[in-house]
């Protein structure tokens, strides 16, 4: 199911999914690599979301590599990213 992004504060470009566990999913399709700018701007995002709902568990899934380094990023925030 498909949440509004508005209601978080966040770009209609931003796409959330919620899981039938309750589990929300950041979207990310595209070709390009993540880098550690778009990490940044997806930390952001999530605290945007953590706010609205906190305790809620969020996971990146993307069709797009990951930087090593952003990769490391998301982890130490214990952000999960799932392919596509």
């Amino acid at each position: 199911m498909r949440l509004a992004a508005t209601d978080f504060g966040l770009t209609r470009q931003t796409i959330i999914e919620q899981d039938s566990d309750g589990t929300l999913a950041l979207l990310i399709d595209r070709k390009s690599r993540i880098i550690m700018a778009d990490g940044r701007k997806i930390i952001d995002k999530i605290i945007k979301i953590r706010e609205k709902l906190p305790g809620v568990s969020i996971v990146i899934k993307t069709s797009a590599p990951v930087c090593s380094k952003t990769n490391a990023l998301l982890e130490k925030q214990q952000i999960r990213i799932e392919s596509l």
